[in-house]
Formats: structure tokens, C-alpha cells, sequence
């Protein structure tokens, strides 16, 4: 099956050959954990997302309790191309019930994550959210356990996540070079928040994919602004709320806008999106075709990060509720 027109740029992931599209599918949302995913609905999101020239799809088995690999799952196999056509990044370390980064843990983790993914490997496996662990674990058992889980075959790469930045430092510091290939930050490089720039020099030394997530700084850079556990502080969240009724009363859209702004720097491989349905998806394609077609909206932008000035890079601590 040809994929369908128009292309989304591909960009080198680090050192590791892959091509990502320039915006990821992720995956969380169709494990139901904002609002109920249809199986139905779950599928063709996938579907068209690939169709529209996504080939990224991110996952954990920590979304949804298991959800979101298995819907996941069933979009990829709905789609009937050959395996080489995507690539899966799924995760380990955290699940429904709470952390676990030993070895015999995430060993195990990775069967159970490819049953419900109907696959025989994964791209990229993430060991998730690694603030709320040892890093001195992660660094002497972790990842070796999931090195030979590299030499079986069953992920072609290696990657870590969180929320803090100076984690990503500490373990590349301590782990051979060319262990970990990738890795992913989330709600650092936004229009409130860009505190990522200062470590991509750093990342970039060390021959490291970059994948950030969350552009929209989970929903605070939309219009029915985050859920009610979003940890941000009162005064980080009036600030996004007030953005967004300035784009909204000049006829512009800050999701459209937060999107574009995270995927003008092309050190960043890929830009992660949380979609759930075909409109989310035809949304972030086509903010991204327009980016390439029109450029940004410098004149909102620099109105918003104006408005934002005030709160820029002020983050909040990890919490066990988002991820």
C-alpha cells in the first residue's frame, strides 16, 4: 500500500540511521487516560496519521494500564505495511501499579509490551521516568538488563525519560558512549518553557537522538486549557489561559501556534503529539505543512511569549499523576 500524500520532513534521530517525521504520534491519549478512546476511534487515528506521513508512534505500558499499547497495537497491524515503514518507541520502568526498574522487572517488561503491540521488536525502548528511581540503578542495573535485551533483538535502541534535564546528564555521564541512543524530554521546549536549548550542545556531543514531547506543556497551551492535576503553579497557569484568550480573540489557535514554535529547531528529531482521533491528527499535520509552507506567526508569537515572559522555564516538580 503507497502511503498517501503529503509527506512530513524526516529528520536524523541521533546516530541511530532512523528517519523520524518531524511531528510523533504519541500515544497516551488512546489509552483513554484524558477522555474514552474508542477502539474504532483509536485505529484510524493511526492510520491516518500514517497515511498523512507520521511514521513515529510513541508508547508506554504505563498509559492507560496497558490501553495504549494494545490500541496502539491494533492501529499498527490495521494499516498492512511492512514493518520497516514505522517506528515504535514503547517504554519500561513504570506501570499502573507503580515503578520498577530491576532488571528481572523490565526484562519481562518487554515481552508483555510486544504481545500487546503484536510486534516482534520495538525501535527504541525507553526506560520512563527515571527521576523516581535509583539513577544509580538505572546506571548499573537497568541498563545493562535492557543492553541485552538490544542484543536479543528485541529493541534496536535505548533510551531514557523524564521531566528533569539534569537526569539525562547524570546517566549519559556514567554509561559507556553509544549506550544510550536517544532520549526523551517533555515540557522543556515550549513556548513557556525552552530550558531543553541549553543541554542540546551537550546531547548533540554525545551522538544523542532528541525527542520532545508535549509542545502544548500537557494542555496548558490550549484552549480548554490542562486538567486539574496538572501540577503547574496558579500563576504559570493564568499566564497559558491569558495566551490563549489573546490568540483566541485575534482569530489564531495557541495549539496551532506551541506546535509550530517546538518544531522550528531541527536539532529536535521529533516533536511528540498526544492524538486520539483523525481531527487531532489532520490538526498537527497541518500545522506543520503550514509552518513549512508559511512560516510562523511571529507577530502572535512574540504578542504570547510576551504574555508568558513573566512564568518562562518555570517548571514544577515530578509528579506521580502525568508523565
Amino acid at each position: 500500500m503507497a502511503v498517501s500524500y503529503p509527506k512530513l520532513p524526516l529528520r536524523e534521530l541521533g546516530n541511530t540511521g532512523l528517519k523520524t517525521s518531524s511531528v510523533g504520534f504519541g500515544a497516551s491519549p488512546l489509552g483513554s487516560v484524558f477522555s474514552p478512546v474508542s477502539e474504532e476511534d483509536a485505529v484510524a487515528a493511526v492510520r491516518e496519521a500514517f497515511r498523512l506521513g507520521i511514521n513515529f508512534f510513541d508508547t508506554s505500558p504505563y498509559y492507560g494500564r496497558n490501553l495504549s499499547e494494545k490500541m496502539l497495537g491494533k492501529g499498527l497491524k490495521a494499516l498492512g505495511v511492512p514493518r520497516s515503514e514505522y517506528i515504535v518507541s514503547t517504554k519500561c520502568g513504570r506501570y499502573g501499579e507503580g515503578f520498577d526498574f530491576s532488571a528481572e522487572r523490565v526484562t519481562r517488561s518487554i515481552d508483555e509490551s510486544l504481545a500487546r503491540l503484536q510486534l516482534d521488536y520495538v525501535d527504541i525502548l525507553h526506560c520512563h521516568d527515571i527521576e523516581f528511581g535509583s539513577l544509580d540503578q538505572i546506571v548499573n542495573e537497568t541498563i545493562p538488563a535492557l543492553q541485552k535485551l538490544k542484543e536479543a533483538g528485541k529493541t534496536r535502541f535505548l533510551g531514557i525519560t523524564g521531566l528533569p534535564l539534569e537526569i539525562f546528564t547524570y546517566v549519559l555521564d556514567r554509561v559507556p558512549p553509544g549506550t544510550i541512543d536517544v532520549i526523551l524530554s517533555y515540557c522543556h521546549y515550549s513556548i513557556n518553557d525552552s530550558t531543553l536549548l541549553d543541554l542540546l550542545p551537550y546531547l548533540k556531543s554525545k551522538g544523542v537522538g532528541i525527542i520532545s514531547a508535549s509542545p502544548l506543556a500537557m494542555g496548558l497551551l490550549t484552549d480548554q486549557g490542562p486538567p486539574e492535576w496538572h501540577p503547574a503553579s496558579p500563576e504559570l497557569k493564568s499566564a497559558c489561559q491569558a495566551a490563549a484568550d489573546h490568540c483566541r480573540k485575534k482569530g489564531r489557535n495557541i495549539t496551532k501556534l506551541a506546535i509550530q514554535y517546538s518544531l522550528v529547531n531541527k536539532d529536535i528529531s521529533t516533536v511528540l503529539v498526544g492524538m486520539n482521533s483523525v481531527r487531532q491528527v489532520e490538526e498537527n499535520v497541518a500545522a506543520a505543512e503550514e509552518l513549512a509552507t508559511f512560516g510562523r506567526d511571529e507577530e502572535t508569537l512574540s504578542e504570547v511569549e510576551a504574555i508568558l515572559n513573566p512564568v518562562k522555564n518555570q517548571t514544577w516538580p515530578s509528579g506521580i499523576q502525568n508523565s
